[in-house]
């Protein structure tokens, strides 16, 4: 209860007003090689978390996720929050506008919003930038006495020890194939020119949480499968060595994202492989040594690629390697080269991005000082639309090869020759290969009948034999 004094010193308890939350994902496009696997592969654990900090201030909260079921708008809500990507803002504004006109407040944030927010700015009430556990105790507070800031920042000092795990209180996990996701830190300690982690000051700036509070996750998960979705899981290494040193008591299978440095580690490599580490993602971009440098991602060598990839597959490990093309110094046979590449090396998953020129970033910066943005349409920036005038082809080129080479890598006969040589790694491999991406549909089809999560479940059992 809290307490005003009348003027007589008269004392009344009053009950604190309980807001009613939304919180929305709004609906994203379907790039060409996927299913409705990749918006149903977990919840949205930044949603998540602002769902945990609005419990806590003792408020209702329900998160909607428009991947899953459409979201019209009602008034049977006092606040409404909505996480955005750069590709999902227009659909983000289309919402915000339909909550606005029946008088509700709608505050818009994620890395849509953080990495343009002049942009941003008039399609919401609010604002929010940054962790949002910096600022969102404070928003809610401001609108139960009815006043509401137009932007609401984390300071770019914000500790990573006030981090907190999302609560899955709210959320319908039987929508999705997993739950068993878990971010242990925020932002990347580099500063590739393309990534959204690099465009606004301070906001990607890399944190992580406290080694208590992901293990105490990690055991509430009740399985020993655990995916973590960090940008760069290796960001403070220290902090990633203590980690693995207490996961490895408790028997895991688990993957991850890792920057091409890991090589530079062997010894941590060593101890992953000991803790249960089966899979790798890894942004090595391009086989052009000229292409990396070009967007200053310091961190990778092309010379020691094939290294690396040795390196992680004499330990058993699974490598997903991530390919962005359409840099300046590519051209047309950079996709015959990379699949060739990618199936030579018995490379277990691929993903390949149109190079994207984000608000906000180095790379849009000089796109645009250069005349070479053709395209302004936020709703195409999804890594699967040709949005400015490539250098070294032209941009039919550029997507005609992007679609050309999921086709040629994800082809049966590729599939079979990349087989992993590891024979722990085959069903996993195959799982990935045949029902998520070569044929998704299908496993769709399945998931609407039987529901994701059992197919989720299913699957960590038959790759990994956990529960």
């Amino acid at each position: 209860m809290a307490a005003a004094v009348k003027e007589n010193g008269e004392i009344t308890l009053f009950a604190p007003i309980m807001l009613r939350v939304r919180l929305i994902q709004p609906q994203a496009a379907t790039r060409p090689m996927d299913t409705s696997l990749k918006v149903r592969m977990a919840p949205h654990l930044g949603l998540l978390t602002i769902a945990g900090i609005v419990e806590e201030a003792g408020h209702s909260v329900e998160v909607l996720n428009e991947n899953v079921a459409p979201q019209i708008p009602s008034p049977d809500v006092d606040l409404v929050g909505i996480s955005t990507t750069v590709d999902v803002l227009p659909r983000a504004a289309e919402i915000a506008r339909g909550y606005r006109r029946l008088g509700i407040p709608v505050v818009g944030g994620g890395i849509g919003v953080s990495t343009d927010p002049d942009y941003a700015k008039p399609l919401f009430d609010a604002l929010c930038i940054g962790p949002a556990e910096g600022h969102w105790p404070r928003l809610l507070k401001d609108v139960e006495h009815g006043r509401l800031e137009a932007i609401y920042q984390t300071a770019s000092d914000f500790p990573g020890e006030d981090l907190r795990a999302p609560s899955f209180r709210s959320a319908d996990t039987s929508a999705f194939l997993y739950s068993n996701v878990i971010a242990t830190s925020r932002g990347c300690p580099f500063a590739c020119d393309f990534c959204y982690n690099s465009a606004v000051a301070g906001i990607g700036r890399y944190r992580h949480r406290t080694l208590a509070s992901v293990v105490e996750e990690i055991q509430s998960k009740r399985t020993r499968h655990i995916m973590f979705i960090d940008d760069n899981f290796i960001g403070d290494l220290t902090f990633a060595s203590e980690l693995i040193a207490a996961m490895t008591p408790l028997r895991l299978k688990w993957s991850a994202a890792v920057s091409a440095n890991i090589l530079d580690h062997p010894d941590l490599l060593d101890r992953m492989r000991d803790s249960g580490c089966r899979s790798l993602f890894i942004g090595f971009e391009s086989l052009n040594a000229a292409s990396v440098a070009g967007v200053h991602k310091g961190q990778n060598n092309v010379s020691r690629y094939e290294a690396l990839v040795e390196a992680l597959h004499t330990r058993g490990i699974m490598v997903n390697a991530s390919f962005v093309f359409g840099l300046d110094d590519d051209d047309p046979s950079v996709f015959r080269t990379t699949a060739d590449w990618i199936i030579r090396n018995r490379i277990e998953t691929m993903t390949a991005h149109i190079l994207t020129p984000y608000p906000g970033t180095a790379f849009h910066k000089r796109l645009a000082a250069e005349g070479r943005i053709t395209d302004e349409d936020l709703a195409h920036y999804d890594t699967a639309h040709v949005v400015f005038r490539p250098k070294g082809m032209t941009a039919q080129a550029l997507y005609d090869g992007y679609l050309w080479i999921y086709n040629e890598v994800y082809s049966l006969r590729n599939i079979i020759r990349r087989l992993p040589a590891c024979r722990a790694q085959r069903m996993p491999y195959l799982l990935f290969n045949l029902f998520y991406r070569k044929y998704g549909k299908f496993t769709e089809r399945i998931g609407n009948l039987i529901g994701f999560s059992r197919i989720g479940r299913w699957g960590r059992r038959l790759a990994y034999r956990v529960k």
